[in-house]
């Protein structure tokens, strides 16, 4: 993007934030302490200079707008996270908010990097089954649509420009082939159908689908998504933060790129390790 029509952004989002607020440039100036000439030449159209650091960050806290949406670096002009949370009505036939978004999140992120933290275990290998077990409870979200999103992931990691990696916490994988914790009441054999399922999928889709493990012992994580550099999901139970600022999305991929290089087990690894792990039924 050519400098002109970067200042060119920066103007026209300086003054619709100014807008929206109901701010003039002489009320904006003393929110800010930004010289009213400095505004005036800011909003000039021939103007072709870009403001200081410092001042982009003095009129972004006043106009409760991010710096990255005022410098044309994102499309989000909320600062922090927006919550979206799931809807309680239970709606068979209707998709609720978060799974409206989530959808919405991956195709935007189509052809970028995704990497995933799950909850448990990653929604894109888990079998019918297991997903029934899961969510049978869930008045939140119905079993039908936690097999719709799972369905809807799958189709999208086998797209032919995607590329999806998961890192989950070891712990998770064994107390799920040994029946401990959440599984203690799913049964042998649809835990030996779920491995043989995840097995099935990462061979069929690595190296676009790479899976790794880390050691909960020694590292921590929540659940969470990044889309691309785009956004970041953070997944609290029955909503997300959602993070659109570029650095607070870089901080999170940091994480991420922490937790695998970390890995007990590496993605090149993870179908023999797999495999030592089957059930018999």
């Amino acid at each position: 993007m050519k400098k002109q029509e970067i200042v060119g952004i920066f103007r026209k989002r300086l003054l619709e934030s100014m807008q929206t607020r109901g701010l003039n440039q002489s009320a904006l100036s003393r929110e800010t302490g930004v010289d009213r000439s400095t505004l005036s030449q800011l909003l000039a159209e021939e103007n072709l200079r870009m403001p200081r650091a410092d001042t982009v960050a003095s009129l972004a806290r006043s106009l409760q707008v991010s710096t990255d949406w005022l410098l044309g670096l994102s499309q989000d002009s909320r600062f922090g996270a927006e919550i979206l949370r799931q809807s309680f009505e239970v709606a068979p036939h209707e998709q609720s908010p978060a799974d409206d978004n989530l959808k919405r999140w991956y195709e935007e992120a189509e052809g970028l990097k995704i990497r995933y933290v799950p909850v448990q275990l990653p929604d894109v290998v888990k079998t019918d089954q297991v997903l029934e077990y899961e969510y049978g409870e869930v008045a939140e979200r119905p079993v039908s649509r936690a097999k719709e999103q799972a369905r809807y992931h799958l189709n999208f990691s086998r797209g032919p420009d995607n590329d999806l990696e998961i890192c989950m916490p070891l712990q998770n994988l064994l107390g799920f082939c040994r029946g401990e914790g959440l599984w203690r009441d799913l049964g042998r054999e649809a835990r030996a159908e779920q491995i043989d399922a995840m097995l099935e999928t990462l061979e069929e889709l690595y190296p676009s689908v790479r899976l790794y493990l880390y050691d909960s012992r020694k590292r921590y994580s929540v659940p969470y998504t990044i889309f691309g550099a785009r956004r970041a999901a953070v997944y609290v139970g029955q909503m997300y933060f959602a993070f659109t600022t570029t650095e607070y999305v870089r901080v999170l991929v940091r994480h991420f790129d922490n937790l695998v290089r970390n890995a007990e087990v590496h993605a090149h690894e993870a179908v023999d390790f797999l495999k030592s792990q089957a059930i018999s039924s």
